[in-house]
């Protein structure tokens, strides 16, 4: 097994101004995206590779995917009429004819092209307003291209600095790869600065498809690393064991009016069995839509509270905290749980914090005003966070801080987003996780269909009338909250408008994301109140309160949409005692997608991650669950094979505590693994 280069300083925290050609001007724009040292530059990696071996002469061209190669002329900059937009429009020439091509906010092309040089043109060419064209064409000088390999790597821009920018700036680099030291125990030295390389300069597909295969392979064992030594960090602590309380837990069961699932009842188990333990729980209760986490979560909270200790519910709104104590009340009150409501409307806040300092509330229910320094806690014994994705590490952290000194209360986290087999055993390690995979009894059937845009007023309007109607409400999902003139997807404010006009005898409001707190909730607040009988809104609602008298769902540009997502979506409805429906519009007359045949033959969530992990890979799936994206540069959670290599070689490298103090740079850059991967 080889080690490390023995170097004095390691070249890659060096600050990004080392390298050759970047100023400080370039540094100050690198750095606002993050990139503020070699190894944040040297790990800048390619999006993707052009290969222009085979170019498509200009009268042999056909509409799709085309790389042309040519000189470009008559470039012009226009302002379009409808908003504030740059139209930039050149033509570009071989020698066996011309055509048009087109970008949108991209004005500097216009001064970018020398009319003598030759160009490659990578993009889509199609039919917009009114002619074929060029579509927002990526482009590359030809004497940038290897004529070797005619592989070139694409850059994101950043700002200013466009894909030329860095491939220009990394060419300068070259020779500071010779100084990168391996990250790993390897068979072989040099192993890391030669997938660098091999990544940024192919000399070949093969080279670019080795060198991305090892530096994944790096990711996945600092990830699986970072996730065992949280589970060992949190093994050393110490919490309030809670001793199962065996006739309070059937008391409480008795006085549901329904029947627990076996899946609900599992979990609970589950949950008392380690409240028992003088560690703290460190446990995540993922359970598709409407399959009863909170009723899990009550239970556990009953467990803690008849015990005589505290219990914090974290919910991300104020609506959905309000839904939770309101719920919850109506069971916990008459078993003697004594509950308080703690969000920024809270009145007498002074006097209930006080009440909750002195021990005198069992369990309080809030939103971030839990987190506040002047919310104290007697004895904080468990933390029960909904949704806890929508909460950062530090703001999680904030609140297990609350508990007595010297100890550390247990955590339930919850989530409503299925997760797949293979990202539980990768990003959670060996983290507790329950699972419920069955759905309450009485729970009403959605029936999903796809439907183009072209049918929505023969075939969905007449469905939505007949809805409202009936006295039922209607959730309408739009992607983007201002026109585009770019695109075709209609504006949540365009759309709330149009279904004015066509339903103006029902109430229509718009919601999204920049609307102020407060405003958002009055909003759900009147919906969930029947007030308004169609809500258009962004992914906001993705997550939220229970409605059971909407009962129709319409999700327009559904494909531009995970599956993971789609159904936390669909999920909106079906919460009451009326058969529900869910419409997912796709744009244009192109066949529906896998994912959208997918969607709409199953409800079962954990199938449906796992298909959305195969086709679109973790970040759609993870980035529902954690604040702050997982940032895997290369690494593929459906690659088994690499995962079991990677975890069979963590479990080879703990083995020896040596490694911990000779592995100075790994051990240093895991920390982010494990901010993202621990829940407490």
């Amino acid at each position: 097994m080889g080690g490390l280069v023995v170097y004095n300083r390691n070249m890659l925290d060096e600050p990004v101004e080392y390298l050759r050609g970047i100023g400080d001007k370039t540094a100050e724009t690198l750095k606002k995206y993050g990139i503020r040292t070699v190894r944040d530059f040297f790990y800048n990696l390619p999006r993707d590779y052009e290969n222009y071996e085979t170019p498509t002469s200009i009268n042999n061209i056909r509409p799709g995917k085309v790389v042309v190669r040519g000189k470009i002329d008559s470039i012009s900059t226009r302002r379009a009429r409808r908003c504030n937009l740059s139209v930039t429009e050149g033509v570009i020439r071989d020698d066996t004819g011309a055509i048009k091509t087109i970008w949108f906010n991209q004005s500097y092309r216009a001064k970018q092209f020398s009319p003598e040089k030759e160009y490659f043109f990578t993009g889509n060419y199609e039919f917009k307003n009114g002619r074929y064209s060029l579509i927002s064409p990526s482009c590359t000088e030809v004497t940038d291209v290897d004529p070797r390999t005619g592989i070139s790597p694409i850059y994101v821009s950043h700002g200013k600095l466009k894909s030329h920018d860095f491939k220009r700036l990394m060419n300068k680099s070259r020779d500071k790869f010779d100084l990168i030291p391996d990250l790993l125990p390897t068979v072989a030295t040099g192993v890391r600065k030669k997938a660098l390389y091999y990544v940024h300069f192919p000399d070949s597909v093969k080279s670019a498809e080795n060198g991305r295969e090892y530096l994944a392979y790096e990711e996945l064992f600092e990830l699986i690393l970072a996730s065992k030594l949280n589970r060992s960090e949190n093994e050393k602590l110490k919490s309030t064991p809670i001793p199962f309380q065996k006739e309070k837990i059937q008391e409480f069961v008795a006085k549901l009016p329904f029947r627990l699932t076996n899946a609900q009842r599992l979990a609970a188990w589950e949950i008392f069995q380690d409240l028992e333990k003088p560690v703290p729980m460190n446990r995540l209760l993922q359970g598709d839509v409407g399959a009863g986490k909170t009723m899990v979560a009550a239970m556990s909270a009953y467990e803690v509270a008849s015990y005589g200790k505290q219990v914090a519910v974290l919910a991300p709104t104020a609506i959905l905290a309000t839904q939770h104590y309101e719920g919850l009340k109506q069971i916990l009150e008459p078993l003697g749980v004594k509950m308080a409501l703690l969000t920024g409307a809270t009145k007498k806040k002074t006097e209930l914090k006080t009440r909750v300092a002195n021990g005198e509330i069992d369990l309080v229910i809030g939103t971030h005003a839990l987190l506040t320094d002047d919310t104290v806690f007697q004895d904080l014994t468990l933390v029960v966070i909904d949704e806890q994705h929508r909460f950062g590490v530090e703001q999680r952290q904030k609140l297990m801080l609350k508990s007595p000194d010297g100890l550390a209360p247990h955590l339930l986290a919850m989530t409503a987003t299925p997760i797949p087999r293979s990202l539980q055993l990768t990003v959670f390690g060996d983290l507790d996780v329950s699972i419920l995979n069955e759905l309450p009894k009485g729970r009403q059937p959605i029936n999903t269909s796809i439907l183009t845009e072209i049918e929505t007023r023969e075939k969905l309007y007449p469905k939505m009338r007949e809805t409202l109607k009936n006295g039922n409400q209607i959730y309408w999902v739009c992607k983007a909250i201002d026109e585009d003139p770019r695109t075709e997807t209609t504006s949540v404010k365009t759309r709330a408008s149009k279904l004015k006009q066509e339903f103006s005898s029902s109430r229509v409001e718009f919601l999204h994301g920049r609307m102020k707190p407060a405003e958002k909730d009055e909003i759900m607040e009147r919906f969930s109140q029947g007030e308004i009988q169609i809500l258009v809104s962004t992914t906001v609602i993705e997550v939220g309160v229970d409605v059971p008298n909407a009962t129709m769902m319409i999700i327009e540009n559904a494909e531009s949409y995970g599956l993971a997502q789609l159904h936390q979506l669909r999920g909106r409805v079906g919460r009451g005692t009326v058969a529900s429906s869910c419409f997912l519009l796709t744009s244009g007359d192109t066949r529906p997608s896998r994912r959208l045949r997918e969607i709409e033959k199953s409800t079962d969530g954990f199938y449906l991650a796992e298909v959305d992990l195969k086709l679109r890979g973790p970040g759609e799936i993870y980035g529902a669950l954690q604040h702050g994206a997982m940032d895997l540069r290369i690494a593929s959670l459906t690659d088994t094979k690499l995962i079991h290599r990677a975890q069979h070689d963590v479990e080879v490298f703990l083995k020896n505590p040596e490694n911990m103090v000779k592995y100075k740079e790994l051990m240093s850059g895991i920390t982010k693994y494990q901010q993202i991967t621990t829940l407490n």
